[in-house]
């Protein structure tokens, strides 16, 4: 019964988190004046715009994935960390009188993605591994 809790639990997590970050991608491939707000306050508008959605679809898409959740949550954690970092610094906690909406989905999805990548680290300590493997087989099948 506590596997299937905790299978429950990433589910959850999974879904917030790609929920989140998706449904943030229209505003951002749309060109909506709240996203041109913040990329350009930031500097980095147009194109910081456009690559931090494809990063976050593509984490989201990984996320999803049972097999690549691990990497898609540790790219988000990486997206998040900078929109948290932003909004502390440079943003300010409610952007253009949102409340304070976006920092805290960005603050959900960065807990969630911390809380993936945590369970999940033992697949990129084995993919690590595997590839150490390898590197050492082909060395010793050189005759080196």
């Amino acid at each position: 019964m506590a596997v299937q809790k905790r299978s429950v639990m990433l589910w959850i997590l999974r879904i917030l988190a790609a929920l989140i970050m998706l449904q943030t991608l229209f505003y951002k491939f749309s060109g909506a004046e709240e996203s041109i707000y913040i990329f350009s306050k930031l500097g980095i508008e147009p194109w910081g715009r456009i690559a931090t959605g494809i990063g976050e679809l593509i984490a989201s898409v990984l996320i999803l994935i049972p097999a690549t959740t691990v990497f898609g949550a540790i790219l988000g954690t990486g997206l998040m960390s900078g929109a948290i970092f932003f909004h502390l610094t440079r943003l300010g906690i409610v952007v253009k009188d949102d409340s304070g909406q976006l920092f805290v989905y960005a603050v959900l999805v960065f807990g969630s993605c911390v809380i993936l990548a945590w369970v999940g680290r033992w697949q990129v300590f084995n993919l690590f591994k595997k590839q150490k493997n390898r590197f050492v087989d082909r060395v010793r099948g050189s005759g080196l």
